[in-house]
């Protein structure tokens, strides 16, 4: 374990084998650092926050602070949870849950690039990338090796689907389909994620299935009726993408024409 003679840890703070803190970085009470985890210069790990094992929080990043919301009490001990071989960039913002006992998550294998945000409550899956100044606002949840680019803004409440790619700046107000591409202000969905597809070793019979599916909602048979026929065609990723959609509490970003 090494800690600059400049940090400030908290005599509680729990903190692994091999961890390393970095000059002037601030690690607050109630707080746990797995093995091997690394807080580099100013970066600053809030009150009730852990994090797991091997992952890296850079220069000024704010990890477990307060929510940006008017509802949340100051006596309230709520949580921020961040798993393992995580990546968190300068700048990167997380906040913790915004009542007694909430959480925020981020899974394991997340890269969060430079000034990007998650705020309170929200869920992130495992291997998810949010580039440069991405924001997600409360409650969302994004689901695992789904890529938000750079000065993405994601409403309250919305859903990300798995291996989803949300396009440059895009304003994310409705659900984004898993296995697609969602762009545009609002955020319509443009096609596959035909790269993400098959960098993640999704065969041609899938991707194939994942066409016809996306066919079907681009030509708006119908809602109840693609459903019916996307859960009839055997394939797992088809099926997931209407549970998705029936799922919805907002409305899903629909194929734009």
């Amino acid at each position: 374990m090494t800690i600059h003679a400049s940090a400030v840890v908290a005599s509680d703070a729990k903190l692994g084998a091999g961890v390393r803190i970095g000059p002037f970085a601030v690690i607050e009470e109630d707080v746990v650092l797995g093995d091997a985890c690394e807080v580099a210069a100013h970066a600053v790990i809030k009150r009730h926050t852990r994090i797991g094992a091997r992952s890296r929080i850079a220069e000024h990043a704010v990890i477990g602070g307060d929510p940006q919301d008017f509802k949340f009490k100051a006596d309230c001990v709520s949580y921020t949870e961040i798993g393992e071989d995580n990546w968190l960039r300068e700048g990167v913002t997380v906040h913790r849950g915004s009542r007694d006992g909430g959480v925020t998550r981020l899974g394991n294998g997340c890269f969060l690039m430079a000034y990007s945000h998650v705020a309170h409550d929200c869920v992130v899956g495992n291997n998810v990338v949010m580039a440069n100044t991405a924001g997600i606002a409360g409650e969302v949840v994004v689901h695992d090796r789904a890529f938000i680019s750079a000065a993405v803004t994601v409403h309250q409440f919305c859903r990300i689907g798995r291996n989803a790619m949300i396009g440059l700046s895009a304003k994310v107000v409705q659900d984004a389909l898993p296995f697609c591409i969602t762009d545009g202000n609002p955020g319509r969905a443009r096609g596959l994620n035909l790269v993400g597809l098959k960098r993640n070793g999704f065969g041609k019979d899938e991707i194939a299935a994942l066409k016809g599916a996306y066919r079907m909602l681009y030509a708006r048979v119908p809602l109840e009726q693609a459903l019916a026929e996307m859960r009839s065609m055997g394939s797992a990723a088809v099926a997931e993408v209407a549970d998705f959609i029936a799922g919805s509490k907002r409305g899903f970003a629909h194929p734009t024409r």
